[in-house]
């Protein structure tokens, strides 16, 4: 059966998207919103996080608890992230229930209650979260890195600091929530059992008066980069190192995509046989794509004991620089086999696909089907991967290091 994608862009500059399965009796929806962490203010870093919480505490008229039970009554498994780009809302709930829980999303993103008396509580659960990143030492190094990596303030840690978030107010993040959450660059996708005419119908009902352009487009400041060592006296090493890769609207996605699964999927790639399995050095090694709309990088994070740093960070580096030698016919069917496996169990989950729709308009501005992405992956050769590899060889580092001491970095200067 073709999938059956849709697209309808509201004149307020809203956009929904849509896929319809029949297959399954649940349906998904993302709400991408352009109020991501890199929007904060420069005073409030932590504010979209903030705000992903006391959005939820009330809104159209109903409490905290009157909003938790409406979406409870409703089978509604929702939940709420924040990213770099966007702050992002998800509900998953039976096909039958998706009207229902709609509208009261519109009053979450229209009419939220945004109390004196529900800040604190918001604001305290996220200086928690930025509290406990000293004790996930793994976490923390990921997310300095890509603060040190992406150009300012699109690296920016989503949970702030802890004097932005101690010097937050309510009158302060309500104004930021004023000027960010508008309809313009809004992304309302949905996933599963539809009837899209009606869902259009429905979605247009609760926003197609909603006015408004969102906040200023985000001025970039370049990247800090280099080599950072954190001290902290603990038996483990924390090694994280970023270079430059091309974004998701790139033609050579697929063979990016490729070069991660043969460095880093699975227990046969190279990362996991080279310096975990062969040397036993690391307790974890991997390596990460990720993308933003105009930046990308690809992320390495290998955690190991003091006395093997060095030898972790020299043969991490070399396997990295190795892949640009080129791959061999079986990792490249190991690969697309990895790949596609995960589209087939994206298919299987609304919510997987809710997100994905968003995604693919935001970096694509187009929607792109399972079949197209599995023929595309397909049509990736190991000389396509060595062209990409070529264009985007593993230098120029950003290096960040937890741990008693720093590894000399000298084979990546």
């Amino acid at each position: 059966m073709p999938e059956e994608l849709f697209v309808k862009e509201l004149a307020n500059g809203m956009t929904l998207l849509g896929q319809r399965m029949q297959h399954v009796a649940s349906a998904a929806m993302t709400i991408a919103a352009p109020a991501g962490a890199a929007h904060d203010p420069p005073d409030s870093a932590g504010a979209a996080s903030v705000i992903s919480q006391w959005l939820l505490r009330g809104a159209g008229g109903r409490d905290t608890r009157g909003l938790n039970d409406a979406l409870d009554a409703l089978g509604c498994q929702h939940h709420e992230s924040v990213l770099s780009e966007h702050l992002q809302l998800g509900a998953a709930q039976l096909g039958r229930n998706l009207a229902d829980v709609l509208a009261i999303y519109a009053d979450i993103l229209r009419r939220p209650g945004l109390e004196d008396a529900t800040f604190e509580p918001a604001r305290a659960l996220i200086a928690q979260d930025l509290a406990s990143l000293e004790d996930e030492p793994a976490r923390k190094s990921a997310l300095m890195l890509r603060q040190r990596f992406y150009p300012h303030p699109l690296g920016r840690c989503v949970y702030g600091t802890a004097d932005s978030l101690a010097s937050m107010t309510a009158d302060g993040v309500r104004g930021h929530v004023a000027e960010v959450l508008a309809p313009q660059g809004v992304i309302l996708s949905v996933a599963g059992r539809i009837d899209w005419e009606a869902f259009c119908d429905l979605a247009e009902g609760h926003f197609s008066d909603w006015a408004g352009d969102g906040g200023a487009p985000v001025a970039t400041e370049a990247p800090s980069g280099g080599v950072t060592h954190i001290e902290k006296d603990s038996a483990q090493v924390h090694i994280t190192l970023a270079h430059k890769a091309a974004c998701v609207r790139d033609p050579r996605y697929y063979a990016i995509r490729i070069a991660e699964a043969v460095l880093s999927g699975g227990m046969s790639s190279r990362l996991f046989t080279e310096v975990r399995e062969k040397r036993g050095l690391v307790y974890h090694v991997s390596a990460r794509y990720h993308s933003l709309k105009d930046h990308a990088g690809m992320f390495t994070y290998a955690g190991t004991v003091r006395e093997k740093a060095q030898e972790t960070f020299d043969v991490t580096v070399g396997e990295l620089r190795r892949l640009q030698e080129g791959i061999e016919k079986s990792e490249l069917a190991r690969a697309k086999t990895q790949l596609k496996s995960s589209l087939v169990m994206q298919g299987e989950s609304t919510a997987a696909r809710a997100n994905a729709l968003a995604a693919d308009w935001y970096h694509l501005g187009r929607l792109r089907s399972l079949k197209q992405i599995s023929r595309a992956v397909d049509a990736v050769t190991a000389d396509d991967v060595l062209e990409y590899l070529g264009e985007y060889p593993a230098e120029n580092f950003t290096v960040l290091v937890i741990g008693p001491e720093l590894p000399d970095t000298g084979a990546i200067e």
